[in-house]
This record gives C-alpha cells, sequence and structure tokens, in this order.
C-alpha cells in the first residue's frame, strides 16, 4: 500500500482532523467535485441531469457506525422518503445503504428489519436497494443478512471488494442466488493478510472476479454485475471481454462515481454502454472523502488548484 494512501485512510478515521478539515472552505469546495449537495434535493436534482446525460444513478447518503437506535431509524425514514421522491419524480435512482446505518452495530436483528422494510419498499416501487460493504470486520454479517434480504427479494444486490482475498470464495458462494453483485476495488485500511498490498494484485483479483462471475452467471435473469471502477485499462480490459464472450450487454453495467471520468462516463454512454453514477449526499462526507482520495490519490491535485484558486 503506497505511502500517500495510507496516510489518507489514516485520515479518514482521524476525529479530530474530522472535525477542523470540515470546517474549511477550500475542503468544502474540493468535495464539491465529487458531491453535488448535502441535501437531497440536491442529489435528485443531480440525477435529473444524469438521466438528460443517458446515465441511471444510485444515492446514497453519507454516515456509517451509528451509535443510537433513533439515529438508525431516522435514516431507515430517509430511505422510505427517497424511494418515495425518486418514484413521484420518475428519475432512474436506485439507492445503497451501509448496515452500520441502519444500526448493525447496535442490533442485528433490529437491523435487518430496517433493511427488510426498505427492500419490501423498493419491491413495491419496482426499484432497487443496493447494501454496501464496509470493513473486513463486517463481511461475514454483510453476507448474512444479504442472503435473508435476497431470499425475499429480488430487488436487493450486495457490494463486494476485490482487494479482500476472501472476495473470490464470498462470490463464488454467491453464485447460485444469482445475485447482483457491485464489484469494487475496495477502500479501507485492511491489514496484509486480509487485503492484496499492490494495485497490480487488487487490479488482477478485479479482472479475474468480474470475467469469473460474467461466465458463471451467463444466461441467468436476475444475476447483474456492476463494474464499479474508474481505472480506464479495466474498462477497456473488460469491455473487450464482454465482446469476446458475447456477454449481453443486460447481464452488467459500468458503474462510477459522480464527477470522477467524467470524460469516460460519457464515452461509455456513447457508444450504448449502462452506466448508473453513484450520487452521494449528507453532512457526514468527510470519511467518505478522503477514502475516495485513497482509491485515486491524483485527486488530490483537485483539493490544491481549490487552496490556490479558489
Amino acid at each position: 500500500m503506497g505511502m500517500m494512501r495510507s496516510l489518507l485512510l489514516a485520515g479518514s478515521q482521524n476525529v479530530w482532523l474530522r472535525e477542523r478539515a470540515m470546517r474549511y472552505p477550500f475542503v468544502r469546495r474540493s468535495v464539491s467535485r465529487f458531491m453535488p449537495g448535502e441535501r437531497l434535493d440536491d442529489a435528485l436534482d443531480a440525477a435529473r441531469a444524469q438521466q438528460r446525460d443517458g446515465a441511471g444513478t444510485i444515492l446514497t447518503r453519507l454516515g456509517e457506525n451509528v451509535i443510537r437506535p433513533e439515529e438508525a431509524d431516522a435514516v431507515t425514514e430517509h430511505y422510505l422518503e427517497v424511494l418515495e421522491r425518486i418514484a413521484g419524480s420518475r428519475i432512474d435512482a436506485q439507492i445503497s445503504v451501509k448496515l452500520t446505518q441502519l444500526g448493525l452495530d447496535l442490533d442485528k436483528e433490529r437491523c435487518f428489519e430496517s433493511l427488510a422494510k426498505l427492500v419490501d419498499r423498493a419491491e413495491a416501487l419496482s426499484n432497487f436497494c443496493w447494501i454496501d460493504m464496509e470493513s473486513s470486520n463486517y463481511v461475514d454479517l454483510t453476507l448474512e443478512l444479504f442472503r435473508r434480504a435476497r431470499a425475499r427479494s429480488r430487488r436487493v444486490g450486495l457490494c463486494v471488494q476485490a482487494y479482500l482475498r476472501r472476495s473470490a470464495a464470498d462470490l463464488e458462494s454467491l453464485l447460485p442466488l444469482d445475485p447482483a453483485v457491485r464489484l469494487v476495488k475496495g477502500a479501507y485500511m485492511e491489514p496484509p493478510d486480509r487485503a492484496f498490498s499492490s494495485k497490480h494484485e487488487v487490479d488482477e483479483s478485479y479482472y479475474a472476479l468480474a470475467t469469473h462471475f460474467l461466465k458463471a452467471a451467463r444466461g441467468r435473469q436476475d444475476a447483474l454485475l456492476g463494474i464499479a471502477t474508474h481505472d480506464p485499462r479495466l474498462v477497456e480490459r473488460l469491455q473487450a471481454f464482454t465482446a469476446e464472450q458475447g456477454i449481453a450487454t443486460s447481464a452488467y453495467e459500468f458503474e462510477m462515481l459522480y464527477g470522477i471520468q467524467r470524460r469516460l462516463q460519457q464515452v461509455l454512454v456513447d457508444k450504448g454502454q449502462r452506466l448508473r453514477v453513484l450520487i452521494c449526499y449528507g453532512e457526514y462526507w468527510f470519511p467518505w472523502y478522503m477514502r475516495r482520495l485513497a482509491e485515486r490519490p491524483a485527486n488530490l491535485w483537485f483539493v490544491a488548484k481549490s487552496v490556490l484558486f479558489g
């Protein structure tokens, strides 16, 4: 793991740094590149614009590890409102939630009850609910609750992190469910016995997981791979693979973050590829922001420009 990435990931967990950095205007300006605003209305406006440009969206309210049951209940009510707002606006948008936002640290069963409410409402509104994957300590619990939710509805998907050494086995265990999987590289600080450390290893793991899923799930109606990477080389390799293998475009979609690789996003849309843009919003953006910088330290240049040029 590079020194800069390690420092950024450590910073994402630092409460002292979070409380101070969020006060500085230049930090708030730089984060605006990656999220349209803190309010739901800001996210919905951005989703409408993405739809006009030919892309669907996934909406996620930033936050994790809530410490009070009433906080978890408020998050659940918020996402129920989001699903209703999406339906009323006829926007091509889905939701994505972290289980620790729903109180996983407090009570597993209560967390699942909240997740079930969201999945059931997504089913009723013909929408979709994604479950984010968090640090490796949560993988087993997240897999368990996903399987239980998937038994209720096909309209729920799960994030899998390519940098975790266990992900090949986890993905294999999920394949009988014909799942929807969003494959990401991973953005938490993990020990080397749990996660690959070099970019090459992570890239190769990502490609191997993606191609295995696409081959193994070929022809399964409900299976879907969200190819969630901003890496142009991986995007090119996987486009070549799907073309060579004759993989139907309905079997996968590209997924990228709002504001990152905008040109590549437009190229994919222009080529007729399916694209969803993950739009984040909310006040608890600092840890997420630092992890985004850690994924691609070159983005620090945009922070520098905010300082130098306002």
